[in-house]
Formats: structure tokens, C-alpha cells, sequence
């Protein structure tokens, strides 16, 4: 009985992995694909992913994606963490206040936030594009940073800081010695939590980026009606790619550190 169990749980992941990951499989076989056809296999080829690098239109797209992604990411998670520490000095009251007001553009729909964003740009007379764009991501980003950076003040052991300021150190050196190593992985997960949703974006700068101005997802957007490109499936394929083996590195590294330990 225990063994018939075991399989259907074996079965059913398999199952849940395969239903999950066979869009994205069969994404990457039409990037392989020789004909334009979704529905019939012209053979093998790699002139999508050549064709890929020389169209200009989806390298510029690309590109725009990742440094809206990088700056959005690093500005917020500056500014969510400064704000992490303001509020922890705060008395309880006002930090709930302000954490449950933080709270309230993630649980908003982003249509919203995307319409009052392009409603504040066109009234402070403000030219839309990429500066916007980096605008909203920093302004929809902020709070995921602090979600990810609070959680880390309430688990210090703030003697060793004080312990730091009577000996002599300034506020400023204590903080980045003593503090900062012990919020820092919920500074890194901040960071990386902003950079995925940043990427993954396209309401909101679907709104607020103008004309002439086009990341990944709104490139793909305004070919949707005319048909996708095969590139497109390349370049995804490739992004996929390059995710699965970080995170392939990722979890091995603690593996081999406890290995030669």
C-alpha cells in the first residue's frame, strides 16, 4: 500500500512539473523550428538565434528591459532600505501605519497604478519614455524592498551595535559593520525580488513609456496582432536558459562548500 503511495506522489509531481513546464518547452522546440509555423516542423536550425542578434528593434527592446531592470532595482532598493531604517526608529503605531500604506500599491491592480502614473506624468507636463518608465518601476518597486528588508531590523541583536557606539565608533561606521552584514541578505533578496518584477513588467509600462520608447514585453505586445516572431521564442529561450543555470549554481554552491568542510 506505502508503495502504491510513493507512486502516485511520484506520478503527480511529474505530472504538476510537466503541465507547468511544457509551454516553455515547447517554446524552446520553435526556436529550433526552421519554418514560421507553429503547427509544422520545417527541421532543425539555428537562424533564429543568428537572425536574433542583427534585428536591431528586439536588441534595443532588450536591452532597454535589462537597464530599466538593473537601475530600478538598485534605486529602490537603496531607498527601501533607508526607509527600513526610518521606520524602525519610529514608535510602533506609526510603523504599522506607514507598513499598511506600504502594503497597499502591491495589493493594488496595476492597470491602476499604471493610469495614475501616465495621469501624474501628463499633469507635472512631464515628456513620457524611459525616464517614466524608470520612474514607475522605482515607485512600484520600493515596496517590495521594504517587505523583503524589514523582517531582517526585527531579528538584530542591537548590543553589539551599542556596544560599538561606546567604544567609540561613529553611528554611520557601526551601522555599516554591525547592521548592514546582518540585514544584507534581506537587502540581496530586496534587490532581486525588484529586479524580477521590474523584468516581468508590462502594464504599467505599458502606460507610462511613450512613444518610440519599447522594453520586451511591450515589443511583444505590439506584435502579438500580426504574429510573434520566431526570434522571440529564441531570445526567450535563451533568457531561460541563462536563469536555470544561475540557479543550477546556486544551489549547488552550498552543496560544495559542505562537501569540503
Amino acid at each position: 500500500m506505502n508503495r502504491q503511495h510513493a507512486g502516485l506522489k511520484k506520478f503527480y509531481s511529474i505530472f504538476i512539473l510537466l503541465f507547468l513546464y511544457a509551454p516553455i518547452l515547447t517554446l524552446m522546440a520553435l526556436s529550433f523550428n526552421a519554418s514560421k509555423s507553429r503547427s509544422h516542423w520545417g527541421g532543425f536550425t539555428f537562424d533564429w538565434y543568428i537572425s536574433l542578434f542583427e534585428d536591431e528593434r528586439i536588441m534595443q527592446a532588450f536591452t532597454n528591459t535589462i537597464l530599466i531592470a538593473i537601475a530600478s532595482a538598485l534605486i529602490a532598493t537603496v531607498f527601501g532600505t533607508f526607509a527600513c531604517v526610518g521606520m524602525h526608529v519610529m514608535k510602533r503605531r506609526t510603523r504599522t501605519a506607514i507598513m499598511g500604506m506600504t502594503n497597499i500599491p502591491m495589493l493594488n491592480a496595476d492597470i491602476v497604478t499604471g493610469i495614475s502614473l501616465m495621469l501624474l506624468f501628463i499633469a507635472c507636463r512631464i515628456n513620457m519614455g524611459g525616464a517614466t518608465v524608470l520612474l514607475a518601476h522605482i515607485t512600484f518597486n520600493i515596496p517590495y524592498v521594504i517587505l523583503s528588508v524589514m523582517p531582517k531590523f526585527r531579528q538584530i541583536n542591537y548590543s553589539t551595535y551599542e556596544a560599538a557606539l561606546d567604544l567609540g565608533a561613529t553611528p554611520t561606521y557601526a551601522f555599516t559593520r554591525i547592521i548592514f552584514p546582518d540585514i544584507l541578505p534581506g537587502v540581496f533578496s530586496g534587490f532581486l525580488m525588484a529586479f524580477t518584477m521590474s523584468l516581468d513588467d508590462f502594464i504599467i509600462t505599458h502606460f507610462t513609456k511613450g512613444a518610440g520608447f519599447d522594453t520586451l514585453s511591450t515589443k511583444i505586445y505590439s506584435e502579438v496582432k500580426k504574429g510573434v516572431s520566431p526570434e522571440i521564442y529564441a531570445l526567450s529561450t535563451i533568457m531561460f536558459t541563462v536563469v536555470l543555470l544561475l540557479l543550477v549554481i546556486v544551489q549547488a554552491k552550498p552543496q560544495m562548500n559542505r562537501s569540503k568542510k
